[in-house]
């Protein structure tokens, strides 16, 4: 019936390992929890009695008019959920008009999700994650690779330049199995952010290759895609970003699986929109699991969202429909959100909607 107990039926669908690295976050999961918990914290203060007729929940982003504001986030290896991994979400989120991002860590191609989503005319947007690899080269091979297949933009994971501690997916021993691996880059590289290098040390070698600001001007006069970025928190790094004029933001602690007791995305969302004074546009995710969570992130900044773990979950349950039917429930939920707040639509959706009442 919704997206909390989806969660619970995949859980009992998944390997242990598994279900510990899709659900598991980083230390004592402050922060994945809190990503949750911190949506509900703001009230949405209804308005009765105003004009519904003709609503809808049609949004611009990057230029396009979307059907609505729901966008699949990208998460890696999809195949340890589906057989069909990545492609059966991306034709689930072109049927729904959902936008779609493509992880580095894919377990399918890039080009054969491109050719699943492209052709359906109601279709969202379709970018590409970027992990930061260690040779620029290996970074302009994948944009270019993208650019080539049809993805509308680049996305570049700003926030984890280590692997955060995540206990559960270590305490259950998680590996690949034989046959599931990140398609895109060589099998001896997960191309996932740095873990210990031959010292047994965690940061080791880190400063060499993690990504910095030159490496975001680097990347964006390297590609004739807009460059947004992802995993920004602090307002200072909103208005740095803002400064070397990125195509936009996602408010993201990485789902919680990095850095823990990070700031939740919803107590995040509205510093970082005050910084960059509505000249970017942002995207928010983390903890995203019902309509009125969407409706109180448009309200608080965001063009749109994203949701990770429910894809996976969906995909567990029941393959490319099951993803379907994720994403419609969501978008169901949010269009009753905005008739019950009276809301028109998303336009009508204001810092208003869940500030207190003078």
């Amino acid at each position: 019936m919704n997206l909390n107990e989806l969660a619970l039926a995949a859980r009992a669908r998944l390997d242990p390992a598994v279900a510990a690295f899709f659900d598991g976050g980083a230390g004592d999961e402050h922060t994945l929890r809190a990503n949750a918990d911190a949506w509900q914290r703001w009230p949405l203060w209804p308005r009765v009695l105003r004009p519904l007729a003709g609503g809808h929940t049609r949004t611009t982003l990057a230029g396009r008019e979307l059907a609505h504001p729901i966008m699949l986030a990208p998460v890696a290896f999809q195949r340890l959920a589906h057989e069909q991994g990545e492609w059966a979400s991306a034709v689930a989120a072109a049927a729904q008009g959902a936008g779609f991002v493509l992880a580095s860590l894919s377990s399918v191609p890039m080009e054969d999700v491109a050719q699943a989503y492209l052709p359906d005319k109601g279709r969202g947007l379709l970018w590409f994650q970027l992990y930061w690899q260690a040779e620029r080269s290996s970074n302009l091979a994948l944009i270019e690779r993208a650019e080539a297949a049809g993805f509308e933009a680049i996305v570049l994971t700003v926030d984890a330049p280590v692997q955060g501690v995540r206990d559960a997916e270590r305490r259950a021993a998680f590996s690949l199995p034989p046959g599931i691996h990140a398609v895109h880059l060589p099998t001896a590289n997960s191309g996932a952010p740095h873990n210990a290098a031959a010292d047994g040390t965690y940061c080791a070698g880190v400063p060499a290759t993690a990504p910095t600001w030159d490496d975001v001007a680097w990347l964006q006069a390297r590609t004739r895609l807009p460059v947004w970025l992802k995993g920004v928190l602090h307002p200072a790094d909103a208005r740095q970003a803002q400064a070397l004029n990125v195509a936009g933001l996602i408010v993201s602690n990485h789902g919680g699986r990095t850095l823990d007791t990070a700031p939740a995305t919803a107590q995040a969302l509205p510093v970082i929109a005050k910084a960059v004074g509505g000249a970017l546009p942002l995207i928010v995710d983390g903890g995203i699991r019902r309509g009125t969570d969407v409706l109180k992130a448009i309200a608080l900044g965001a063009s749109a969202v994203m949701v990770g773990r429910p894809t996976v979950h969906a995909l567990a349950v029941a393959g490319p429909m099951g993803v379907a039917r994720m994403i419609r429930t969501l978008r169901d939920e949010l269009e009753m959100a905005m008739a019950l707040s009276g809301c028109q639509s998303l336009a009508e959706a204001t810092p208003a909607l869940v500030a207190e009442p003078a």
